[in-house]
């Protein structure tokens, strides 16, 4: 059984993408300042000469994915028959787990206040109380959602319909890039996509984690520290291993779990702090100044450089659901089977917009209503920058039975946690396969490589107490290559399934 193992592994692209972070991490360990810089740089460089790709490709994607649901290639079944293999609301549930970490909720409680210190949002009509939420909005709305869709339905069709035995990037390019990528080049691109899902990892882990950290410090009393980060950190890559070990159900199971978490939050946010009108109100124009504005906020590159609004977030955006594609479109392939690829782009998008919808008018408005209705005193904060965990806690600390809001806040974020590193640790999992027919999974042993992988880059920033700018960096750096991987996927998508259609 050893010897299979071993004999089935790539060990170039399992134990390379180690090797590299580990010399990465001693690189930031030994020269914090220098590569904080560095970052810095390459960030800026990539956002002024490249904002326009960013944003045209996100723009791109989002009207090729309702293109191909409402032509030919939306009928396509993927599998034999059109019966899936999961309910609608169980698919749908985990569509959203899988893909939306804890830092949803972090930023849900916290973006608007990042908006709401920048010149752009303030002179805009309807100031902070409007445009806050319609950018947050924007940036987890249809456009973001896209990337993960083109994808998932260009592997689902490669799986379940082409029937491959390799589930891998480079295998999604075969069509157009032929028996090249058996090659240096097949290699090189599964690399990249294995870099970009450990940089979005990272990302993820380090811009909420503080969070998760400062509310156990204040609900047990513990002395908030990169120490305790890391120990959280650590139980959550314990969970996240031992469901990953038993598989699929146990990955369905605690779906199920963090969706019923993740509403509990918000049903106790949206009756019990008071706000629940404003909530509403709020949330309705700002969908209705999202609807009004889109083509302009999609296509807006802020060419004269007059506020670095769009380089600073929005490119940010792109980039940061960019590197999560190199996973979690597997994952909804994988649950996919059955379905037409037209219900998998309206279905996925309609649970996750609603997912992402939720958590941002309720838990941004209900911020929002006490710093603007009530005179929440955390403008100081909000100017001073980086005490976005501290605006985050005193929020929230004017709910009724905070101690028990901040619990189920703990408990949410650690759920959504496992669950979606469950779902990337099982995907990644088969990059270090040569071949893997459809329905096997890759040996416990790979997954339990691939869970600890995960964390080592993720504890390295935590200890640095980078900023949440040189944390974005990191995601931005590794999407630029991903998204001309992303490129060529669909236009393989595109000649592989005109072929099957005639």
């Amino acid at each position: 059984m050893k010897n299979k193992l071993v004999k089935q592994i790539d060990w170039g692209q399992t134990l390379l993408p180690l090797i590299s972070i580990t010399l990465l991490v001693v690189i930031f360990l030994m020269y914090p300042q220098k590569s904080t810089n560095i970052l810095h740089n390459i960030r800026a460089e990539l956002g002024n000469n490249f904002g326009w790709f960013y944003v045209l490709l996100g723009f791109g994607i989002f009207i090729t994915t309702l293109v191909i649901a409402f032509s030919k290639y939306g009928q396509i079944v993927l599998g034999k028959e059109n019966v899936p293999s999961y309910s609608n609301v169980k698919w749908g549930m985990m569509i959203f787990t899988s893909t939306m970490s804890a830092d949803i909720i972090f930023y849900a409680l916290t973006e608007w206040t990042m908006y709401a210190k920048e010149t752009f949002i303030q002179t805009k009509p309807g100031g902070v109380g409007l445009w806050t939420l319609t950018y947050s909005l924007f940036h987890w709305g249809p456009i973001a959602w896209s990337f993960y869709i083109i994808l998932a339905v260009a592997f689902a069709f490669m799986i379940h319909v082409r029937q491959k035995d390799k589930q891998k990037f480079s295998e999604a390019v075969r069509p157009l890039l032929g028996e090249k990528v058996d090659g240096f080049w097949g290699k090189l691109i599964n690399l990249i996509a294995i870099f970009a899902l450990i940089a979005g990892t990272a990302t993820t882990f380090s811009v909420s984690m503080p969070l998760l950290s400062a509310a156990l410090s204040k609900v047990f009393g513990l002395h908030d520290s990169p120490t305790l980060s890391v120990i959280i950190l650590l139980v959550i890559a314990l969970i996240y291993t031992v469901n990953v070990l038993l598989g699929m159900d146990a990955i369905s199971r605690w779906a199920s779990y963090c969706v019923v978490l993740f509403l509990l939050l918000l049903v106790f946010v949206f009756l019990g702090g008071g706000k629940a009108l404003f909530i509403l109100d709020n949330g309705v124009a700002a969908i209705g100044n999202l609807v009004q504005n889109f083509m302009g906020m999609a296509t807006w590159t802020d060419p004269q450089r007059k506020s670095n609004f769009v380089q600073n977030w929005t490119i940010y955006y792109w980039a940061y659901w960019l590197v999560w594609c190199t996973a979690t479109p597997f994952f909804i392939a994988s649950i996919s089977k059955g379905r037409t690829i037209k219900n998998v782009i309206l279905g996925a998008y309609s649970w996750g917009l609603l997912g992402t919808a939720l958590a941002f008018v309720t838990l941004s408005n209900y911020g929002l209503g006490k710093y603007l209705l009530d005179g929440l005193n955390i403008q100081g904060l909000i100017n001073k920058g980086n005490s976005y965990i501290e605006i985050a806690i005193r929020v929230l600390d004017t709910l009724p039975m905070h101690n028990v809001v901040l619990i189920l806040l703990i408990l949410t974020m650690v759920g959504m946690y496992a669950t979606v590193f469950e779902s990337i640790t099982m995907v990644v999992s088969f990059y270090s396969y040569k071949e893997l027919s459809e329905g096997q999974l890759p040996d416990r042993r790979i997954r339990a490589f691939w869970a600890i992988t995960f964390i080592i880059l993720p504890l390295t920033l935590i200890f640095m107490k980078q900023s949440i700018y040189s944390l974005q960096s990191v995601a931005i750096i590794f999407a630029f290559p991903i998204s001309i991987i992303v490129l060529l996927v669909v236009v393989s998508f595109f000649k592989d399934a005109k072929k099957y259609l005639n």
